[in-house]
C-alpha cells in the first residue's frame, strides 16, 4: 500500500475528451469534457510552474485496508521548499514516513532522523528529472510532486475521459473551485482557490482500478510564492552518529 500513491499520480499529455453528462432544464446533455473545469486547472498549475520559489505546507491521508476487511487511515505532516530549477527540500512524517528530503542539483539525499540513516545518489540537473528519477529508480515520490512538474497540467491531463467543475467550496477559509477529472483507474479531486493566487488548496486521488476505491488526499495550506530560503535548506549535511545506506533500487537486477 506504500506504493499505492506512486501507482496513482504515475505518468498523467494533454487529450481532449468527448464526454461528460451534465443535467440542465430537466434534460441531460452531452458534452465535451467541461472546458471550464480544464482552463480553471490550467490557469492554477500554469501560474504554479513559473514561480522561480515557493513553499507550502500539506497534511495527508493515506487509506488503506486492513486483512480484516476494515479501513484504516494513516496521516502524515509534510513542507515542501522549491527553488526552481534544481532544489527541492521536503519532509514527511507520519506511521510509515519519516523522512526529509534533500535535492541540490546534483545529489538527491534521503535522510530518516528516526533510525540516523541516509542514502545519497547522484542525480539529474532538474527538478523535473530528478522526479521522474527518484520515482522510477527507486519508487520515491516527494510529497506534492505531482503539481511540483512544470509541465503539471499535461501529466495530470493524459488519458483523462472526463472533467466537470462539481461547484464551489471552503477548504479552511479560502473559497475554492471544486474540479473532478477522471481518467482509466484513476479519479482525481482538486480545489484550486477562486482568487488571483489560484492556488490548489486540496487534492483527492482514487484508485478506481480496485473494488476499494481507496485515496490519498492532501490538504495544503500556509503557501509562500516568495519564500526567503538559504542555500543550505537543500544541501544535506549527516548529523554526528548517522549512518550512510544505499537505496533499495526498485528494478532488483540494479539496473
Amino acid at each position: 500500500m506504500k506504493n499505492l500513491y506512486l501507482k496513482l499520480i504515475k505518468g498523467m499529455i494533454f487529450l481532449t475528451l468527448l464526454v461528460s453528462t451534465v443535467e440542465t432544464k430537466g434534460q441531460t446533455e452531452i458534452t465535451a469534457v467541461d472546458p471550464v473545469a480544464v482552463e480553471i486547472l490550467q490557469g492554477s498549475l500554469d501560474l504554479l510552474s513559473n514561480l522561480t520559489q515557493f513553499s507550502v505546507q500539506a497534511q495527508s491521508t493515506l487509506e488503506d485496508m486492513l486483512d480484516s476487511g476494515h479501513r484504516v487511515d494513516f496521516e502524515m505532516s509534510s513542507s515542501v521548499t522549491v527553488s526552481r530549477p534544481n532544489k527541492l527540500h521536503a519532509e514527511r512524517h507520519g506511521e510509515l514516513f519519516n523522512q526529509i528530503f534533500y535535492y541540490d542539483g546534483s545529489t538527491l539525499t534521503l535522510y530518516n532522523p528516526s533510525d540516523k540513516v541516509y542514502a545519497n545518489e547522484p542525480a539529474p540537473e532538474t527538478i523535473d528529472e530528478m522526479l521522474h528519477f527518484a520515482r522510477d529508480k527507486f519508487g520515491l515520490g516527494a510529497p506534492v510532486s505531482d503539481l511540483i512538474y512544470n509541465n503539471a497540467f499535461s501529466l495530470l491531463m493524459d488519458e483523462v475521459n472526463f472533467a466537470v467543475v462539481i461547484g464551489k467550496e471552503m477548504i479552511g477559509e479560502v473559497y475554492c473551485n471544486h474540479l473532478l477529472f477522471s481518467r482509466p483507474g484513476v479519479d482525481f479531486q482538486i480545489w484550486i482557490a477562486d482568487n488571483v493566487t489560484q492556488l490548489p488548496m486540496k487534492l483527492v486521488v482514487t484508485d478506481t482500478a480496485t473494488p476499494e476505491n481507496l485515496s490519498f488526499t492532501t490538504v495544503m495550506r500556509n503557501w509562500d510564492i516568495a519564500p526567503e530560503v538559504s542555500e543550505s535548506l537543500f544541501n544535506f549535511v549527516p548529523p554526528k552518529g548517522t549512518v550512510k545506506i544505499t537505496f533499495l533500487k526498485t528494478d532488483q537486477s540494479g539496473k
